[in-house]
C-alpha cells in the first residue's frame, strides 16, 4: 500500500520489493520520488523524481545491470535556476489549531519582506502537498512567494479535520489562509501589505470570501470557476442530481452548514464589503461548478460599482484540460497580480 504526508510512501510486506524501493530512493538520493511501473522482472523500473533543481523528471532504472536510462524531462525548456524551492511549514490558527501548509519561494530574491500569493486548493475535502505545481511556479518565477494551506477541512489529516471544516466556510476555514499570512508575515518573510489571493474551484470562493468576508488581508483576488452563492448552487446540486435525496446535495449540505450560513458566507451576498479589484475567469464548459455562479457575481460586482475583470473561455472544462485557453488563463492572471499587486 502507499501512504502520503505530502509525498508518496510505499509499503510492502514482501521484504524483497520493499527492498527494491529502499533501492530506488537511494538511487535518487536528495530528490522525491515515486515509482511509476515495474517490468514482469520488478528489478526493471520506471521511477519519476523531483526536488529543487528538478522540474520533474522519468527514468528507466535497471537493478539487475546498474544501468540508468533518463526517459524524458516534464519541463524541459525551464533552466535550474528557475526552479523555485518548495518546503512543508506549519503555523497555528487563531484558535490554536494547526495547519499545514506549502511554501513556495521566488528563485533569486532573498526571502524576506516578500510579496505573497495566497493559493488555497479546491475540493474542499483535498490536499496539497510537495509535489511541483506549475501555477506556484509560475507565480514564483514573477518573485512572488506563494502559500498553499491545507485548511481545515482539507483531507489527509483524519476525519475530525475534514469535519472541523463543516459549516466554516467563510469562517475559520478562511481565516485559516489569512493567519497563514500573519505567520509568515511575523517570521519576516513576507510583506504584509504585499499579499493576493488566487484560488480555483473551492479557491475560488475564498478568493472571494478574502475580499468579502475578510477585508483588509488582500491587495487583490482571482476568482477561477469558484462558487459565488451557496444556495443557489445547493439548488443546482439537487436539481442536477435529480432529487433533494442525492448524495451530491446532502454532501454540499453538510460542509455548508446550517440555512443561516448560506447567505451570511455567499460572496455575492456581500459585495458592499469589497474594496480591492476582483479578477473572474470561468470556462462555459464547465459541469463542476455552473457558469453562472460567475456571471451573477460579476453582476453583482458591476451593480455596486466594484472593481471587477470578467474572462471567460469557450470549450475549456472545469479542469482547465484546454491547454491554450489555461496558458492564456496564467498570462492573464499574472498580469492582473502584476498590476494590483506588484512584486517590486
Amino acid at each position: 500500500y502507499r501512504s502520503y504526508d505530502g509525498w508518496v510512501h510505499y509499503h510492502y510486506d514482501d521484504p524483497v520489493m520493499q527492498g527494491l524501493v529502499t533501492k530506488a530512493q537511494a538511487a535518487m538520493d536528495g530528490y522525491r520520488m515515486s515509482i511509476t511501473d515495474y517490468a514482469d522482472d520488478p528489478r526493471k523500473m520506471i521511477v519519476y523524481s523531483e526536488g529543487d533543481d528538478d522540474s520533474g523528471t522519468y527514468y528507466f532504472i535497471d537493478f539487475i545491470t546498474g544501468k540508468t536510462i533518463t526517459i524524458g524531462l516534464c519541463y524541459p525548456d525551464i533552466p535550474v535556476e528557475w526552479i523555485a524551492a518548495k518546503k512543508a511549514i506549519k503555523y497555528k490558527a487563531t484558535d490554536g489549531l494547526e495547519i499545514e501548509a506549502y511554501l513556495t519561494l521566488p528563485p533569486n530574491r532573498e526571502a524576506k519582506s516578500l510579496p505573497l500569493v495566497v493559493m488555497p486548493h479546491g475540493g474542499p475535502v483535498a490536499r496539497d502537498g510537495l509535489n511541483y505545481d506549475r501555477e506556484a511556479q509560475t507565480y514564483a518565477s514573477r518573485g512572488y512567494a506563494v502559500l498553499q494551506p491545507n485548511y481545515r477541512g482539507s483531507d489527509g489529516y483524519g476525519d475530525a479535520f475534514i469535519s472541523a471544516g463543516y459549516g466554516q466556510w467563510g469562517k475559520k476555514m478562511q481565516t485559516d489562509l489569512s493567519d497563514g499570512v500573519r505567520y509568515l508575515a511575523g517570521q519576516g518573510l513576507v510583506n504584509p501589505k504585499r499579499v493576493c489571493i488566487v484560488g480555483a474551484s473551492y479557491g475560488g470562493y475564498a478568493a472571494l470570501a478574502g475580499a468579502t468576508l475578510d477585508s483588509g488581508v488582500y491587495n487583490c483576488a482571482v476568482d477561477v470557476a469558484g462558487v459565488s452563492d451557496l444556495r443557489a448552487f445547493l439548488n443546482w446540486s439537487r436539481d442536477y442530481d435529480a432529487g433533494q435525496k442525492s448524495t451530491s446535495y446532502n454532501v454540499w449540505k453538510q460542509r455548508f452548514g446550517d440555512d443561516s450560513n448560506l447567505d451570511t458566507a455567499s460572496p455575492i451576498k456581500n459585495v458592499k464589503n469589497v474594496n480591492v479589484p476582483i479578477l473572474i475567469v470561468h470556462g462555459k464548459d464547465d459541469t463542476v461548478v455552473p457558469f453562472d455562479q460567475s456571471s451573477s457575481m460579476v453582476a453583482a460586482l458591476k451593480a455596486a460599482g466594484k472593481d471587477v475583470t470578467f474572462v471567460q473561455y469557450d470549450h475549456t472544462d472545469h479542469w482547465e484540460t484546454n491547454e491554450a485557453s489555461r496558458i492564456d488563463m496564467y498570462k492573464t492572471i499574472v498580469a492582473f497580480i502584476e498590476k494590483h499587486n506588484p512584486p517590486v
